[in-house]
């Protein structure tokens, strides 16, 4: 691979990196507050957070220009006060595979602690821990290879995202050029040789974390 290409690999795997860890921490407090208490619109909640799942990526690539673009209700805001936009930076790329990501981690989660046993939750109640001690301490280890199979699934949609990053991101060479974009220009352009080893490339990648997420998927059930 040359120069180009390794960079679009290391942006994906940056990228990737930075919207799971994100990801990890917002996913997992959703995940727990949908699966363990109850208020009123919870479902309708758990629906919003779930539309990037169904949606075309283009669809949510438009509503976080609609949030966050430079006219935006946030990207406004944020860009009179700071002169700066998520719009064409590696920021937005990131910003999009989270919010495409992280269905993925909040239902792989939820389930997870769904099927832990309520007798001990409520045994650790009972010897007087706190709701959080009791998720940091009980749930969230019993849960915890559901988590991790929902953060390794995260990490490889994350890696794959394409449709939402072309548009708040877009793809520019050495700059925003993602792995899936850069396949994408090389194709375009007839550099079958190139795209080849980058989809080899992210194929093998893929593939790995799949067999990740499978093997912690099993150790759950």
């Amino acid at each position: 691979m040359d120069s180009a290409s390794w960079f679009s690999l290391r942006l994906s795997l940056q990228v990737a990196s930075l919207a799971t860890a994100l990801i990890l921490v917002f996913g997992v407090a959703m995940a727990y507050l949908l699966a363990m208490k109850s208020f009123r619109g919870k479902e309708v909640l758990d629906m919003l957070f779930t539309l990037p799942l169904v949606l075309p990526p283009t669809v949510t690539g438009y509503y976080l220009i609609v949030l966050f673009g430079r006219k935006g209700l946030i990207g406004r805001p944020l860009f009179e006060a700071t002169g700066w936009s998520f719009m064409f930076t590696w920021q937005a790329a990131v910003l999009a595979s989270f919010v495409v990501a992280l269905p993925l981690m909040i239902k792989t989660a939820r389930a997870a602690i769904e099927s832990v046993d309520r007798d001990l939750v409520m045994a650790s109640y009972t010897l007087g821990h706190s709701g959080f001690t009791t998720a940091v301490r009980v749930i969230f280890p019993l849960a915890g290879k559901g988590i991790m199979a929902g953060t390794v699934l995260s990490f490889a949609r994350a890696m794959g995202e394409f449709g939402a990053t072309l548009m708040l991101a877009g793809n520019i060479p050495g700059k925003t050029d993602t792995m899936p974009l850069a396949i994408y220009s090389l194709a375009n352009s007839g550099e079958w040789s190139k795209a080849h080893v980058l989809v080899a490339a992210f194929t093998l990648i893929s593939g790995m974390f799949l067999y990740i997420a499978n093997r912690f998927g099993r150790r759950t059930a």
